[in-house]
């Protein structure tokens, strides 16, 4: 089973903002593979599953996502058993666990692929290395930057909205990205 993780912020004056690109992005998997989202309070999240993947939208603000990340894992009995009593950290997760998001460092229209590495500043990746004691876990960084970054505080910029543009960039780029999940 793979638990496909997609980074934003509740609420609707959040939808379609910079910062909400793993919430789109996961938004588009779900009609790809015809899944329906459901409220889980339990993980404070939104989830849409079959038998071979689930997806998850943390409903915490970006900066609490760990939590949520922690709960569906160990839940469904996917952390590694030391892990679950924190004696062992950076579990290799990363067969199991993908994290979509938003990316200030890469092109907007542009994606990266990594696996085992930093937070590189991102609040809601570096929640889920804390909760989860590793940071060995597959990571599909999508671009936002634009020349308009230079201009705009990183924290404002990130809870801008794609103009139409930019969505349609996005409407191109996500299907590729998500090609990386099954890589």
């Amino acid at each position: 089973m793979r638990i496909i993780i997609g980074l934003g912020n509740p609420g609707e004056q959040y939808k379609n903002t910079r910062h909400n690109l793993g919430f789109m992005a996961v938004d588009a998997l779900t009609i790809k593979l015809g899944l329906n989202w459901e409220n889980n309070k339990k993980f404070k999240a939104e989830l849409a599953k079959n038998d071979s993947v689930i997806l998850v939208k943390p409903q915490d603000f970006m900066n609490n996502s760990g939590q949520a990340v922690a709960s569906v894992l160990s839940y469904y009995k996917l952390l590694p058993k030391k892990l679950g009593l924190i004696k062992t950290a950076n579990a290799d997760l990363s067969e199991i666990l993908t994290v979509i998001h938003d990316d200030l460092d890469i092109e907007l229209g542009k994606f990266k692929v990594s696996i085992d590495s930093r937070s590189a500043g991102h609040r809601g990746v570096e929640s889920i290395i804390s909760h989860l004691k590793t940071k060995n876990f597959k990571r599909i960084r999508i671009g936002i930057k634009t020349p308009t970054l230079e201009n705009i505080p990183a924290d404002k910029f990130v809870l801008i909205k794609f103009n139409d543009e930019e969505l349609k960039m996005i409407d191109t780029i996500v299907p590729t990205a998500l090609n990386e999940i099954k890589n």
